[in-house]
């Protein structure tokens, strides 16, 4: 089990559009970059992300923005492909006509010149997060092919464009966001979100090929699951966390079968989706939250 974690400072680091949310970082040539959606409203509007970046955590610039005409760009997921660019996978919701979605990808040399959001995977996928494995980039796309019919599929793919279905995750109860991350023993650990059944998130674990996973429930109910393997294969996580009628992001320690919130930061009501970076010896996370009035960007710095 990892030892024992605390917070050291949250600052605000973006709140220039009335709703800032659905985060995640990264450390991309010796600088920070966060991504966000920025929009008027949590849904059913016009949303645009937003790339941020900082050389030291304090003081942060615009450092891109992707938009599409009549597409609500949400829940950009950041990672390095193997060709040395920094990719963004996002989803893309139709904000008229049959409200169908779609995946996209944008890729940047630089983190500051990103190409164009291109479309990628079928109508009615949502590739949440894509983790990249000896060249491989892994992910869950997660599918509503009926009101009470969720389906979560694990997705292989090695230009982080072009993917094949490895499997169907056997997850009742509306399955849908997940993070995959692996072990240093070669094992995948995936952290998922369920809005149906108890609505508690399930943790997984796979040996190659990843097509048989075993499933252990958490006690909480999360929006915005992410998590990530330190040295030795500890593994700290982090989410919304919802008990009766309050959401607060949390971090937590987890294994392969347990989630065990340890700090809450100063957060709640429409809040979590963290992102997560060690670094430095310490923990990073970005997260938006409410609290202090519109759905505004932090930064939290842990001590490990």
């Amino acid at each position: 089990m990892p030892g024992t974690i605390s917070l050291v400072k949250v600052s605000k680091i973006w709140d220039r559009a009335p709703h800032s949310a659905f985060t995640d970082l990264i450390r991309f040539r010796g600088r920070w970059f966060c991504a966000f959606r920025e929009s008027r409203a949590h849904a059913l509007a016009p949303g645009r992300v937003r790339v941020i970046s900082s050389d030291d955590g304090l003081l942060w610039e615009s450092a891109g923005v992707l938009s599409e005409p009549g597409i609500d760009l949400r829940d950009p997921k950041l990672s390095v492909a193997p060709s040395g660019e920094l990719m963004i996978v996002m989803g893309g919701t139709e904000l008229r006509g049959t409200g169908g979605r779609r995946p996209r990808v944008s890729t940047s040399g630089d983190g500051f010149r990103w190409r164009s959001p291109a479309p990628i995977l079928s109508q009615g996928d949502w590739l949440w997060r894509v983790t990249w494995h000896r060249g491989t980039a892994f992910g869950v796309s997660y599918r509503l092919p009926g009101a009470r019919l969720w389906t979560v599929h694990l997705l292989v793919g090695k230009n982080g464009i072009d993917y094949e279905e490895r499997c169907r995750l056997d997850v009742p109860g509306r399955p849908n966001e997940a993070t995959v991350r692996f072990l240093p023993d070669g094992r995948a650990v995936a952290l998922l979100r369920r809005d149906g059944g108890d609505c508690r998130g399930w943790i997984g674990a796979s040996r190659a090929p990843f097509t048989r996973w075993s499933w252990s429930p958490t006690a909480s109910r999360l929006g915005g699951p992410n998590f990530i393997v330190a040295a030795g294969g500890a593994m700290w996580a982090a989410s919304r966390d919802v008990r009766g009628r309050e959401a607060r992001t949390v971090v937590a320690r987890m294994t392969t079968r347990a989630y065990e919130p340890l700090v809450e930061l100063p957060s709640g009501g429409d809040c979590g989706y963290p992102g997560m970076v060690m670094h430095a010896g310490h923990l990073w996370v970005s997260y938006y939250s409410s609290h202090e009035g519109k759905a505004s960007v932090y930064l939290a710095k842990l001590r490990v």
